[in-house]
C-alpha cells in the first residue's frame, strides 16, 4: 500500500510537471508553471520518503525514485537563478548621485481592501519617486489625494472591475497614453519619465488578466499583451522600465520570451524570488509583480515590502541610471524560434 501511495503521489508531480510543456494556453495547463518551488520541494519530501521505505528490490520503485529525482531537478532548474548560487544578472550601483536614481514602489491593493493607511505609511517610510497602484478604484484615488502636493504628476484610470490602475510621480511624465493592448476593459499605461539628470526613461505598467476560470479560460489574452510590449521594445536604445503585476511568474515560458524580445534585465536574478502573492498563505506563494530595466540601470535595493490588507505584497525598487557601464550586463537574445512563438502567441487573440 505505501508503494501505491508514493508511486501514485510521484505520478502526480510528473503529470503537473509534463503539463506545461504542451504549451496549451489552457489556465490548467499553465497552472502548474506557478508552484514550481512547492513542487520541488514536495518531490524532494518524497525521496526522502521513497529512499526510506522503498527496498528497491524490483525494477518499478526504482524507477519510480529516479522519475521523482528528475522532477525535483527539473523543478528546481527553474527556480535557481532566482537565488544567491546563481550569477546576478543586474550588478550592484556603483555610486548613488540622487540626479540619476529613480525609486519604484509597485503595489497591488487589491481593490476590495480598505486598508490604505498601511500602504500609505510604507510610501511615507520609502519615498518613492514613483508609486503605481494596481486594481485600484475611485476609492484608492480618493485614499491617496494627499499625496498630491509631492506627487504632482499623475496618470489615473479608476475602474470597479479590479483592473484599474494609478502612477504619482514625483518627476515630469512625458508622452503619456492609457492603452487597451488586448482586452477593451485591462488598460495599461506608458509614459516617459523624464529624470533630475534631464534623462527620459520609457516607462510601461501592465496588469493583464490572469489565466483562471473567473478571468480569462486560458493564457492568451495574457501572454499576447506581454508579447506585444516585448516586441514594441525590440532594438529600442532608450532607458526602459516595465513594471506591474503581470500575472506571471518570473520563471515562466512567457516571461522569459518577454525578457529574450525586449532585452530588459531581470534585478531578481541572483538575488531572490521576492514572492509577491499569496500575502494571505505563507505556503502558496509566487512572484507576480515584477520590474524589469534596460541595462542603462544598476540597482541600488529592491525588497519585498510589507503585507497591508491585500493579497499581494508592495515591490519596493531603487535603480540607478549609470549607461556608461551597460555593456556589462548583457541581456538574453531572441533567436528565429522565438520570434515564430512570438507571432504566434499575438495571432492567438488577432
Amino acid at each position: 500500500m505505501t508503494d501505491v501511495l508514493l508511486g501514485g503521489a510521484s505520478l502526480v508531480l510528473l503529470v503537473l510537471t509534463v503539463l506545461p510543456l504542451s504549451g496549451n494556453p489552457a489556465w490548467w495547463v499553465r497552472g502548474p508553471e506557478f508552484p514550481r518551488l512547492q513542487l520541488a520541494l514536495i518531490a524532494a519530501l518524497l525521496l526522502v520518503l521513497q529512499g526510506l521505505l522503498f527496498d528497491f528490490s524490483g525494477l518499478v520503485q526504482t524507477l519510480v525514485f529516479y522519475v521523482t529525482l528528475g522532477i525535483a531537478l527539473y523543478q528546481a532548474w527553474w527556480i535557481l537563478p532566482y537565488t544567491a548560487l546563481w550569477a546576478a544578472e543586474v550588478k550592484r550601483a556603483t555610486n548613488s548621485g540622487r540626479t540619476g536614481q529613480v525609486r519604484i514602489l509597485t503595489a497591488n491593493v487589491l481593490m476590495s481592501n480598505r486598508e490604505s493607511e498601511g500602504l500609505l505609511r510604507q510610501v511615507r517610510e520609502h519615498v518613492p519617486d514613483v508609486l503605481i497602484t494596481l486594481e485600484s478604484d475611485e476609492w484608492w484615488e480618493a485614499q491617496f489625494a494627499e499625496l498630491l502636493p509631492e506627487y504632482p504628476h499623475t496618470i489615473s484610470c479608476p475602474l470597479d472591475n479590479t483592473y484599474g490602475m494609478h502612477l504619482w510621480s514625483r518627476f515630469p511624465l512625458e508622452a503619456v497614453s492609457v492603452d487597451y493592448l488586448v482586452e477593451s476593459d485591462v488598460p495599461s499605461f506608458h509614459a516617459l519619465i523624464r529624470l533630475p539628470c534631464g534623462t527620459g526613461v520609457r516607462t510601461h505598467v501592465l496588469h493583464p488578466a490572469p489565466p483562471a476560470p473567473q478571468e480569462n479560460e486560458g493564457s492568451a489574452e495574457r501572454d499576447a499583451e506581454l508579447v506585444i510590449v516585448a516586441k514594441s521594445l525590440e532594438n529600442n536604445d532608450q532607458p526602459t522600465i516595465v513594471t506591474g503585476d503581470l500575472n506571471d511568474v518570473a520563471w515562466s515560458r512567457t516571461t522569459r520570451l518577454f525578457r529574450q524580445l525586449s532585452g530588459l534585465l531581470d534585478p531578481r536574478i541572483g538575488r531572490g524570488l521576492f514572492n509577491t502573492y499569496n500575502a494571505f498563505h505563507w505556503f502558496a506563494r509566487w512572484p507576480l509583480d515584477h520590474i524589469f530595466h534596460s541595462p542603462h540601470f544598476r540597482l541600488q535595493e529592491i525588497q519585498r515590502l510589507e503585507a497591508f490588507g491585500s493579497d499581494h505584497f508592495p515591490l519596493f525598487t531603487v535603480l540607478q541610471y549609470q549607461p556608461a557601464l551597460a555593456s556589462e550586463q548583457p541581456a538574453l537574445e531572441a533567436d528565429r524560434e522565438d520570434h515564430e512563438l512570438a507571432d504566434s502567441l499575438v495571432d492567438r487573440v488577432s
